[in-house]
């Protein structure tokens, strides 16, 4: 589910959330990524560490992909990493990377089981925006976390373009439901001159 790049078009991110289409570029995915760079898992997993006291408490990587979150979560010093993707191939090569404690499926219907109260921080790098994710699906996320769980997330230039994408950040944090502790405008895919926010929203 993480920042599918099509090879036709890297402007063009993730032109819906095909789970056979995920599978058949599994193998290729981090090559294509890593010839434009892909900063915003770094950005997020950053952002995340400064507002974390207790880096062993449990994290959810949600829309993990082959692990590159993962990865930038553990080299920011978070210890427990479950991940949930839709692409069981993705999944198979985030395993390779011997970062997560559990990694399971999650069905294609915009609705995630996510155990309600199950982890105090949830992050969803590159999974939300246009063609990709729902905006509802901060809702799922957000819900899911217990008070003062922390949830952070990037939206790329193509979601802000849209902005019921941002409205729906707004809607957390304008009616206290949510404080908005850190948003940033930077790279996500600096070899195509793309950028991203990174949010960290945390439940009240």
């Amino acid at each position: 589910m993480h920042d599918r790049i099509s090879r036709q078009s890297l402007r063009d991110q993730r032109s819906g959330c095909d789970a056979p289409l995920y599978d058949d570029r599994a193998a290729n995915y981090e090559v294509e990524i890593a010839e434009n760079g892909y900063a915003t898992p770094g950005r997020c997993a950053a952002a995340l560490a400064r507002f974390t006291s207790d880096k062993s408490a449990p994290i959810l990587d949600f829309g993990c992909g082959t692990g590159l979150s993962g990865l930038a979560l553990k080299l920011a010093g978070f210890s427990v990493i479950d991940g949930m993707d839709l692409s069981p191939e993705m999944l198979g090569e985030a395993r390779k990377k011997d970062i997560y404690r559990t990694l399971s499926v999650v069905a294609d219907t915009g609705a995630p089981v996510i155990p309600k109260g199950q982890y105090s921080a949830i992050s969803a790098m590159g999974v939300i925006g246009s063609g990709a994710a729902p905006v509802h699906m901060l809702d799922n996320l957000m819900h899911a976390l217990p008070r003062d769980g922390k949830c952070v997330f990037s939206l790329n230039d193509n979601a802000l373009r849209d902005p019921a994408y941002e409205a729906r950040v707004m809607e957390w944090t304008d009616c206290g439901a949510a404080r908005l502790l850190f948003r940033e405008h930077g790279d996500h895919l600096p070899g195509i001159g793309m950028k991203s926010n990174v949010y960290v929203l945390e439940k009240a």
